[in-house]
């Protein structure tokens, strides 16, 4: 039984020695030095206002589907300080980056202002926004704001104006269904 355990222990060792020589010729190790990383030179240097972008999700109308979906689009942070509600409307009056996508708003429509009362987002849009081809446009306009917005954890539903004032057609609050 000894005989076996001295064998075994030979061919143990001459295994970890292979092993040892098979590293020892094959794996070379450098030493990086301060020469190495200083000769790097980066495609483009991040802004400070790459920094400061954030990711928001808006809503837009499929052209094959006719359905709402959601796009990510990028905004700066400090814009959503002052007023988040004017500045996420802003960027669906932008438009989509897809080519897939179009926004539901009438050509020209501008947002005035915007700002919330108990929860409601209360948004004061230029009379441009009244140029709704149809009623499937005009819902889609009401879901698209309301999808958006509604993301936002203190936005439970929206109040569209024009020229500050309540249109017939777009005069009551409208609200998520949760």
């Amino acid at each position: 039984m000894n005989k076996k355990k001295l064998i075994l222990c030979l061919i143990v060792l001459i295994l970890i020695g292979v092993v040892i020589y098979f590293i020892a010729n094959n794996v070379s190790i450098t030493k990086t030095t301060d020469e190495d990383y200083s000769n790097y030179t980066p495609e483009q240097e991040i802004s400070d206002d790459q920094l400061n972008q954030t990711s928001i999700t808006l809503y837009f109308l499929d052209k094959e589907t006719n359905q709402i979906k959601s796009e990510n689009h990028s905004i700066n942070s400090s814009e959503l300080l002052k007023n988040p509600y004017k500045a996420i409307v802003g960027k669906l009056l932008e438009g989509t980056n897809s080519e897939n996508f179009e926004s539901v708003f009438p050509e020209n429509t501008r947002l005035i202002d915007a700002n919330i009362t108990n929860n409601c987002v209360i948004l004061n849009f230029s009379d441009d926004l009244l140029k709704f081809k149809d009623d499937t446009q005009k819902y889609n306009i009401i879901n698209v704001l309301l999808n958006t917005l509604t993301q936002l954890n203190e936005v439970t539903s929206i109040r569209i104006l024009v020229n500050n004032e309540p249109v017939q057609g777009l005069n009551e609050e409208y609200s998520s269904i949760s």
